[in-house]
């Protein structure tokens, strides 16, 4: 085998508490991991050259400064050979959305080269890599929905939903390291009715004054979800009548995503 195509699927955080900040630097949370259909696509093609190569039209992924690049160089040093590797992406989940692709494509990326150069490395070797790459890596590489602790790299396997999603991507960016920033500089003041889902209601409303006015001046704060440290938002519905009177009140530059959960990661097909 010389070659692997991967769907990298997203997630939702169905609710994510932030409870302390760790002498690393990192906080304590608990969150519930759900996996969603949206997929960036992945092909992996060994290359004799020796040489991590990524090919994509998205301009940040030229850089070596990316979780793919980052989750291959860590490998390389496992290798029985001095293969290489190229990868093409073709992303869809948005970045800085809350929705893990970056996260998802760190952990596709580990799993594939541990097939493609015969690494024979199991699930808690990878997961121990993945902690060092980023937070939710080692959730994309467990492959699972769980309830995550610790930085979300205790993982414990919990049933998927039943319900249907529809997730909501404002066109902004949203910076996990800057929104934990906002968190502790803002920790004290009062809180949002809403951070009972996610802690990070607060900062991101307040951050986000326009998108405070959508959900309000729409009636949607006891409907809408947080994922992660946003910029992403998702409801949850039964039939299409109740979701299109949400649709036609959502900004035309906004990216729609009407989504099924999943019970498991299609990356967990890659033994």
């Amino acid at each position: 085998m010389n070659e692997i195509v991967i769907r990298s699927p997203a997630k939702i955080n169905l609710s994510l508490s932030i409870l302390d900040k760790r002498d690393d630097g990192y906080h304590n949370l608990k969150t519930h991991f759900q996996l969603v259909d949206i997929y960036d696509h992945l092909k992996f093609k060994s290359d004799i050259k020796g040489k991590i190569r990524i090919k994509s039209t998205e301009i940040y992924l030229n850089d070596e400064d990316n979780t793919i690049y980052n989750a291959a160089k860590k490998l390389l040093d496992y290798r029985n050979s001095n293969d290489g590797i190229e990868i093409e992406v073709k992303k869809n989940i948005p970045l800085g959305s809350g929705l893990g692709g970056a996260s998802s494509n760190a952990a596709s990326t580990l799993i594939a080269l541990n097939k493609l150069w015969s690494l024979n490395l199991n699930k808690e070797n990878l997961m121990e890599i993945a902690s060092s790459i980023g937070a939710d890596v080692p959730f994309f590489v467990f492959g699972k929905n769980a309830i995550g602790e610790g930085t979300g790299d205790r993982l414990k396997e919990t049933d998927m939903i039943t319900k249907n999603i529809l997730v909501v991507t404002p066109n902004i960016h949203s910076s996990t390291k800057k929104m934990f920033n906002l968190f502790e500089k803002s920790k004290n003041n009062k809180k949002s009715i809403l951070d009972n889902q996610n802690s990070f209601w607060s900062v991101y409303l307040n951050h986000n004054p326009s998108i405070k006015e959508f959900i309000f001046t729409n009636g949607f704060e006891n409907k809408i979800n947080l994922s992660g440290s946003g910029s992403s938002l998702f409801f949850y519905y039964e039939d299409d009548s109740e979701i299109d009177k949400i649709i036609k009140k959502i900004p035309s530059n906004w990216r729609l995503f009407f989504c099924k959960p999943l019970q498991y990661s299609p990356i967990c097909s890659i033994n």
